[in-house]
């Protein structure tokens, strides 16, 4: 199984925008019809995968062998 996300926290302010913070930083703010379809999609599954991906925080994977690749190994020194 792969890294499950967590540390995500939302709250919905009076004008309706949805604040999502991870680890207590504000992360992003989705105002409109994002902010609408993010309460109706976590009302039904995982909401902190669905925090991680709504904010682009989430491993997808291949983080350790893109730090492989040749164009990058002089940036993890």
């Amino acid at each position: 199984m792969g890294h499950v996300p967590e540390g995500f926290e939302y709250a919905v302010s009076a004008a309706g925008e949805v604040r999502i913070r991870h680890h207590g930083v504000l992360a992003t703010t989705l105002r409109g019809r994002r902010a609408a379809d993010f309460l109706e999609d976590v009302a039904f599954g995982d909401d902190q995968l669905l925090m991680a991906r709504v904010t682009g925080n989430y491993r997808r994977g291949n983080e350790r062998v893109a730090r492989q690749h040749p164009r990058n190994r002089r940036r993890a020194d």
